[in-house]
C-alpha cells in the first residue's frame, strides 16, 4: 500500500518486527538522520567555542550564565530518554493512562525544587549534591555514600535502561547489529560532553527538545488519524485482545477495566492511587529535588528568577508525555494486537525476543508502521534525541561527582587542569562500563522495563530523599542520625530488591512464586515505609546526640538560609585552586607547545589562558555573586504566580482523568 504526503512516499509494511527487512533504507529517511547528525555537532562545536570551558565552574556549571528557557527544555530532555518513549508507550499498551501520572507528578515536584531545595543549594555555594551534605554534616563518609550510590544507580538504572530502550527501537528500524548502533551513539554522545561541558549539553538538549516534541506529535496525529479520534480510540482499545491465547487466564490479555482512570484501587489496583500520590513524590523529591543531573541544570542559571522559570517550562513540557507517548502506546496495541499484546510465550518469543510479553515495541513498530519515508526518518532521530540527551546528561553528571567528590579525595593538591582531564577522561571510563552492561541489559526481562527503573528506584532511593529533606527542614538533624539513616535504610531496600530479582518478577502466564510477605508490598508502598523509617531512625539519631551549632549551619538550612553572617565549616574544602603553585609557574618562561599538542588542548578546552589573579576583596565579591538569591520584584511575582497556575493546571489534569 502507497500514498503520498507533502511529498513523501508512504509504504506501509506489514512484515512483523522479527522480518530482517530494514525499514530505514531510502534516501529521505537517511538524508534526515544525517542532516539532524549534523546539526547537533555543530550546535555542540558551537557551544563549545562560545563558552569558557577551562575551569571547574565553566565546565560542570557553564559560568552561571544560563537563562530560563535552555534550562527548562534541558530539565525535560534529560528527564525524558529512549527509555521513557519504549518504556512508557508499552506500559501504557498493556495497563492504559495511569502510566502517565509518573510524569503529571513532576508537575508539582518541580515547583518544590525552584522554590525551596534550590534557594538552598545557591546560598550554600555547592557544585554537587553530595558536597551540600558535605557542608551540611561535616565527615566525609556521607559524601562519599552519595557519590557511589549516585554512579551506581546512572549506570544500572538509567544508562542500562535507555541503551536498552535506544538499542529496541534501532533493531526494530535498521536492522542494525544492537552492539555497533549503541557504541556509535555513545561516541557520538561522549564527543561533545567531554569537549564541551555543561553549556554544550544544554544547547544541544535545548535542539533534542524542539526535535522530540515536533516528532512525536507528528506521530500522535498519524495515530489518532487510524483509529478516528479520541472516542473511537476508548472503545477500540478495550475491545484490543490478540486472536492467539491458549488456554490462557482472560485477565492476562483483556485490558483492564479501569484503563482510562489515573487513580486506581488502592489494594487491587496494579498502581494504587495512594503509592500514585505519596510513594511516587517520595521518588520524585529524590529524581527532581537531589539528583545531580537535574540539579546541576537549576545552578547554572544567571539567578533564582531563571531557575523558576526554567522548572515551570520543565512542568508545562512535562503535560505533554501522556499525548505524545502514553496515548500512542495505547494506540499501538489497538493496531497490532496479535504482537503487541501478545501472551503465549513462545509467540512473544517469536515477536520480540522476549517470553514475557511484546509491549516494549509498541512505539518502535506505530514509528516503523505508519510514518513515511523522512518522516520515519525524524522519529529515528527523535529516538536518538531522547537517548542522547540523557546520556550527555548523566556522562556530565557523573564526571562531576567523580571529580569533585571522590578525585578530590585522592589528589587533594590537584590542580584546575589536572580535575579537567580526570573528568573527560572519567567519561570515557564510564562509556566502557555502559558497553559492558549491554549484554545483561538485553537479557533482562523486557516486558517489565519501566517497573525495573520504578521499583529499584523505590528501593535505593527513599533514605536519601528523607536525609536531604531533613537535613533542609529540620537543623537539629546531625550526621550521626543521617549516617545511620541511610546505611539503615539502604540494607532494608537492598534486601527486597535482591530477595524480588532473585525469585523473579515474573509475568502474568507465570507469576513469581517469592513469598507474599517479600513482594507482596507493591513497590510504591515500599517506598513510603522505608521513607517513614528512614525519617524516623534519622531523627532519633540525631535527638540522642549531640546538635550542630548554629555558626555551621548558616544559610544551610530553611530556618537559617537569610543570615549573614560568617559561616564557620565544618570541615575545610577538599580542594582549593593551588595558587601557590599558579604563582610559581607564572615565574617560569611560558612552554611552546607543538601543533598537534595546541591544536588537543584547543579541542578539550584546556588551553592555558592567565586568569586576572583577584584580591581577596574581590573574591569575596565574586562568591557574594554566585551565592546571590536576590529577585526583581517585577520577575519574582511574575514567576510566582505561573508556579500558582502550573500548580492549578495539574491539580485539574489528575482530576479530569482520575
Amino acid at each position: 500500500m502507497s500514498q503520498d504526503y507533502f511529498g513523501f512516499s508512504v509504504i506501509r509494511s506489514n512484515a512483523r518486527s522479527n522480518n530482517a527487512t530494514v525499514a530505514l533504507n531510502n534516501p529521505a529517511d537517511i538524508s534526515v538522520i544525517v542532516i539532524y547528525f549534523l546539526v547537533v555537532l555543530a550546535v555542540g562545536v558551537w557551544a563549545m567555542v562560545r563558552t569558557n570551558r577551562a575551569t571547574v565552574g565553566g565546565f560542570f556549571l557553564a559560568g552561571r550564565s544560563m537563562v530560563w528557557w535552555p534550562i527548562g527544555a534541558s530539565l525535560f530532555a534529560s528527564n525524558i530518554g529512549s527509555g521513557h518513549f519504549v518504556g512508557i508507550a508499552g506500559t501504557a499498551a498493556a495497563a492504559g493512562i495511569a502510566i502517565g501520572g509518573f510524569e503529571w507528578n513532576a508537575l508539582i515536584v518541580v515547583v518544590i525544587l525552584g522554590w525551596l531545595f534550590v534557594p538552598i543549594y545557591i546560598k550554600a555555594g555547592v557544585i554537587t549534591m553530595p558536597e551540600y551534605l558535605k557542608k551540611r554534616f561535616g565527615g566525609q563518609r556521607i559524601r562519599i555514600y552519595l557519590s557511589v550510590l549516585s554512579l551506581f544507580l546512572y549506570v544500572f538504572t538509567k544508562i542500562s535502561a535507555d541503551m536498552f530502550s535506544g538499542a529496541i527501537f534501532i533493531n526494530q528500524a535498521l536492522g542494525l547489529n544492537i552492539y555497533l548502533a549503541v557504541v556509535m551513539l555513545l561516541l557520538i554522545t561522549a564527543l561533545y560532553t567531554v569537549t564541551g561541558g555543561l553549556a554544550a549539553v544544554i544547547y544541544t538538549d535545548t535542539l533534542q527538545t524542539i526535535i522530540m516534541v515536533v516528532g512525536s506529535f507528528i506521530l500522535m496525529g498519524f495515530a489518532f488519524n487510524e483509529v478516528g479520534g479520541y472516542n473511537n480510540f476508548q472503545q477500540l482499545y478495550m475491545e484490543a485482545v490478540p486472536s492467539m491465547t491458549g488456554n490462557i487466564s482472560a485477565s492476562c490479555y483483556e485490558p483492564r477495566a479501569d484503563s482510562f482512570h489515573i487513580f486506581r484501587n488502592a489494594i487491587t489496583g496494579d498502581l494504587p492511587w495512594p503509592g500514585l500520590v505519596f510513594g511516587l513524590t517520595i521518588q520524585a523529591t529524590w529524581y527532581w529535588c537531589t539528583d545531580q543531573v537535574i540539579v546541576q541544570r537549576c545552578l547554572s542559571a544567571k539567578n533564582l528568577s531563571h531557575v523558576k522559570a526554567g522548572c515551570i517550562l520543565c512542568g508545562y513540557l512535562k503535560l505533554l508525555p501522556m499525548f505524545l507517548m502514553v496515548f500512542p502506546g495505547m494506540i499501538s496495541r489497538i493496531l497490532y494486537p496479535d504482537e503487541v499484546a501478545c501472551v503465549e510465550p513462545e509467540l512473544c518469543e517469536q515477536y520480540c525476543g522476549a517470553s514475557v510479553g511484546c509491549t516494549n515495541i509498541a512505539y518502535p513498530k506505530l514509528v516503523v508502521d505508519l510514518m513515511p519515508n523522512g518522516l520515519r526518518g525524524l522519529m529515528l532521530s527523535v529516538m536518538m534525541a531522547s537517548l542522547m540527551s540523557s546520556l550527555t546528561s548523566i556522562f556530565n553528571s557523573a564526571s562531576t561527582l567523580f571529580t569533585m567528590d571522590i578525585y578530590t579525595k585522592l589528589r587533594r593538591s590537584a590542580s584546575e587542569k589536572e580535575l579537567m582531564i580526570a573528568g573527560r577522561v572519567f567519561i570515557l571510563a564510564l562509556i566502557g562500563v555502559s558497553i559492558a552492561w549491554i549484554p545483561v541489559v538485553q537479557s533482562a526481562q523486557s516486558g517489565q522495563l519501566f517497573d525495573y527503573i520504578q521499583s529499584i528506584t523505590s528501593y535505593l532511593t527513599p533514605p536519601v530523599a528523607a536525609v536531604f529533606m531533613l537535613a533542609i527542614f529540620c537543623k537539629r538533624v546531625n550526621e550521626a542520625g543521617a549516617f545511620y539513616g541511610l546505611t539503615i535504610g539502604l540494607l532494608i531496600g537492598l534486601s527486597r530488591m535482591i530477595a524480588e530479582f532473585a525469585y523473579g518478577t515474573g509475568s502474568c502466564v507465570n507469576p513469581s512464586d517469592c513469598p507474599t510477605i517479600i513482594c507482596g508490598v507493591h513497590y510504591l508502598y515500599f517506598s513510603i515505609i522505608l521513607f517513614v523509617v528512614s525519617c524516623i531512625i534519622i531523627l532519633g539519631v540525631s535527638l540522642m546526640t549531640k546538635p550542630i551549632d548554629d555558626k555551621h549551619l548558616y544559610r544551610l538550612c530553611w530556618s537559617l538560609r537569610n543570615r549573614t553572617e560568617q559561616r564557620v565549616d565544618l570541615e575545610r574544602e577538599d580542594w582549593v585552586e593551588n595558587n601557590d603553585t599558579n604563582s610559581l609557574e607564572e615565574d617560569k618562561p611560558e612552554e611552546e607547545h607543538g601543533l598537534c599538542k595546541k591544536a588537543m588542548m584547543c579541542f578539550c578546552g584546556l588551553e592555558q589562558e592567565k586568569a586576572p589573579k583577584l584580591s581577596p576583596e574581590e573574591q569575596e565579591e565574586m562568591q557574594k555573586k554566585l551565592t546571590d538569591t536576590s529577585e526583581k520584584p517585577l520577575w519574582r511575582n511574575i514567576v510566582n504566580a505561573n508556579g500558582l497556575i502550573l500548580l492549578c493546571v495539574a491539580v485539574f489534569c489528575h482530576g479530569f482523568f482520575a
